[in-house]
């Protein structure tokens, strides 16, 4: 395996996520790519004649930027051995996920199931990579290297 891609959303999940990606390329000695997409939702934009459009698109980028960060934070130096590249870009989180995949052998994304019957579902950016990507992709449910399942 040379090429792991993992999404990170600054959830729970996403970090569960990141933890297994980590751990997959230090055992492969696999290149990690560490993916965040960000998109500045209809909403925001309001009266866009009364808002500085590019200022909000720096602001999202650099929140998007900051949760990458504090992902990498949280798995606490255990990725220090791992060559890791950083993607932030703008646009759907799986279409983002899936073009940053299109050479990698694994894909890794996070599930964020609510328990009972919802944590047999598939989160919606988790589908569309299950289903489109041109790899392996690994789900991560919640605590997946500490006895629950992956």
């Amino acid at each position: 395996m040379k090429r792991i891609v993992v999404g990170v959303d600054g959830s729970e999940p996403g970090d569960e996520a990141l933890r297994e990606a980590v751990h997959l390329a230090k055992l492969e000695g696999a290149k990690l790519t560490v993916v965040n997409a960000w998109h500045v939702p209809g909403p925001a934009y309001g009266n866009a004649f009364a808002l500085p459009m590019t200022n909000l698109r720096e602001e999202f980028e650099s929140s998007a930027k900051s949760i990458v960060e504090k992902s990498m934070a949280a798995v606490n130096g255990d990725a220090d051995s791992v060559d890791i590249e950083r993607i932030v870009e703008e646009g759907h989180a799986a279409k983002v996920l899936l073009d940053a995949a299109a050479d990698a052998d694994l894909l890794v994304v996070g599930c964020r199931g609510h328990g009972g019957f919802a944590e047999l579902l598939l989160g919606s950016v988790s589908h569309e990579c299950t289903r489109h990507a041109h790899c392996p992709v690994l789900v991560v449910h919640r605590h997946a290297r500490n006895g629950a399942h992956a």
